[in-house]
């Protein structure tokens, strides 16, 4: 039988064969099996430290006698003559819980509740964090040895090899998982947890380990610069990541109305909070519970909450796949194309304006929600554009193949616009205004309802901040973020070595220096606007600043935008003809 299932799985996938083949050995399967089975012995008996014996205190949680005794215990103290004194003293020293009084039926819930909720948290660090450092590690290994190039030019398709890397590879640690659920499942029945619940558990803890199994193999094919420390530093972030709710349990001041709401869904230590209260023994439950999006109230439903997060989950693990497919056969392609660069901006801009727009009882403060969360949105925008900008602008040898076969075959080709939004080889300029474009469209449209909305009391509809100076301050920074694209693309069409590090060097520069040159001289927003319009950030000079002085500053930057493009597109024109040029002289 077992050579017939082992026979159909190399039929399946050849991959999932060759990774269980190297790791199910009965060595490793013993010590596996023998880990898991300690491990539950260990929590098992870890909570028998407070089992009620021959000397369990009236005052302890399980004696039923606990409330009666205090409050005869408060009377005696309240009262100083001697016969209460005595009372007192006579408590005192006799405190010892009858057995017959001691509730053992709660006592055992409360002991299967505490094994259910300790191996709910050891699965979700065992399966992500180290399943996430094997994974990068098997990946390091194979490139080191040569054998991932190997497995590159198999005819398998880029699905199976891929599956087969995240079913093989941590395959002893679901071994190990797989031992601990009877256990598991017996301890949430005896605790009397709803069977719905652990099923929900299960569901998410499946999807959170596609979706981290699916970013460590997509670290490590493209962290090949990192070493020996890729491993370390992927599971590493995973493990800090995980953490951050149970640090914060103590003093639990997290509110999920904005968008960091997004990011804790990511996040299954929060889910397993939301399906089993006494998970961090909080007293007002989970936040998650009043979480809504874009007004919904999905917390306040189970399967809403328990559903989204599985979408949520579903359409970053597919996304995370896309990407994979393109960077496994070709090491030197970029991470996403244009067209899937328009998506993810879409979807983050979806995912985190819709966790800002909650509480539907206040939505006439709806400028207040917003403003908690600008400094975040701001910050998470600038870094995805500005990685869009490395990923997307191709380098020389690229476009140089783009121009020559655009002069070539100019007439059986798309137009050029499409090739400009859609071509992996063409420049990025026009890939990056469209993002630039779809991160713009949430911010006119509420700074264009802003004092509709509320005139009260958000200052953004004060005077210094009418919406025309918004709307400028916006179009500053969209066309800024144009400029740095296009220096950009200028220094990788050079034909200098090390281009990448020139062309992060100079945006580095162009973007911190004159601020903080600036800060130094004591060049402040308040007395010297314009200087600051022409910075980095233009935001902060919004509120000194005339409407008239914005709109000259913006007609410069675009004035240098135009002519960096006419640059650009002279250069790219000059890389075209000479590649021709040197065919035609081949001839």
């Amino acid at each position: 039988m077992m050579p017939n299932l082992i026979d159909k799985i190399g039929d399946w996938n050849p991959q999932l064969l060759r990774e269980l083949k190297g790791r199910l050995k009965f060595f490793n399967i013993a010590i596996a099996v023998a880990t898991s089975l300690l491990l539950q012995l260990v929590v098992f008996l870890y909570q028998f430290r407070e089992f009620p014996d021959d000397k369990y205190w009236l005052t302890d949680t399980y004696c039923r006698l606990s409330q009666s005794y205090q409050q005869r215990q408060n009377q005696a103290l309240q009262q100083s003559n001697q016969s209460r004194i005595a009372e007192y003293n006579d408590l005192t020293l006799n405190n010892i819980c009858p057995q017959n009084e001691i509730d053992w039926q709660l006592w055992w819930r409360d002991h299967w509740e505490y094994i259910f909720l300790t191996f709910s948290v050891i699965f979700v660090f065992t399966l992500l964090v180290a399943g996430t450092y094997l994974i990068i590690n098997d990946l390091a290994k194979e490139e080191t040895r040569g054998t991932l190039n190997f497995i590159r030019l198999s005819p398998q398709s880029e699905t199976n090899i891929l599956t087969g890397k995240l079913l093989g590879v941590p395959s002893l640690i679901y071994l190990v998982i797989l031992v601990s659920v009877p256990l598991h499942l017996w301890a949430g029945y005896s605790a009397q947890i709803a069977f719905t619940s652990i099923l929900s558990y299960y569901a998410i803890l499946a999807a959170s380990c596609i979706f981290f199994s699916s970013a460590a193999l997509l670290f490590g094919l493209i962290s090949n610069k990192f070493g020996g420390f890729q491993p370390w530093i992927g599971s590493g972030a995973v493990f800090i990541f995980l953490i951050i709710p149970i640090l914060m349990a103590p003093s639990y001041s997290y509110n999920s109305n904005n968008s960091v709401a997004w990011f804790t869904l990511f996040n299954p230590v929060e889910t397993t909070n939301y399906l089993f209260p006494n998970y961090f023994h909080l007293s007002n439950g989970s936040p998650l519970k009043n979480l809504e999006f874009f007004y919904l109230p999905l917390g306040r439903s189970f399967v809403s909450i328990i559903g989204f997060h599985l979408l949520n989950f579903g359409l970053c693990s597919y996304g995370i796949f896309q990407a994979l497919k393109r960077c496994f056969r070709n090491p030197q392609a970029s991470t996403i194309n244009k067209g899937q660069s328009y998506l993810f901006i879409a979807f983050s801009q979806m995912m985190m304006w819709g966790f800002i727009l909650q509480n539907w009882e206040q939505i006439t403060n709806v400028d207040q929600q917003i403003e908690q969360s600008l400094t975040l949105v701001g910050v998470y925008n600038f870094i995805s554009l500005f990685s869009f900008i490395a990923i997307l602008s191709p380098h020389r040898q690229a476009v140089q193949d783009w121009a020559r076969y655009r002069h070539q075959e100019f007439s059986s080709r798309k137009s050029v616009w499409q090739d400009l939004i859609f071509a992996e080889k063409s420049p990025a300029i026009v890939a990056i205004a469209i993002n630039l474009a779809i991160v713009s469209i949430p911010w006119v449209v509420w700074i264009s309802l802003t004092s509709v909305i509320d005139t009260v009391h958000s200052h953004w509809a004060g005077d210094n901040f009418d919406k025309f100076k918004l709307l400028l301050a916006l179009a500053l920074s969209v066309s800024l973020m144009l400029i740095y694209a296009t220096i950009a693309q200028l220094i990788l069409l050079l034909k200098t070595p090390k281009r990448s590090f020139w062309a992060i060097g100079t945006l580095g520069t162009a973007m911190f220096l004159p601020s903080l040159i600036l800060g130094l001289l004591g060049i402040s927003s308040s007395a010297y606007p314009t200087v600051w319009l022409f910075s980095t950030f233009p935001w902060v000079a919004i509120e000194y600043a005339s409407a008239t002085t914005i709109f000259m500053a913006f007609l410069a930057q675009l004035s240098v935008l135009t002519l960096l493009n006419f640059k650009l597109t002279r250069q790219v024109r000059l890389v075209g003809e000479s590649a021709t040029k040197a065919l035609l002289a081949g001839r």
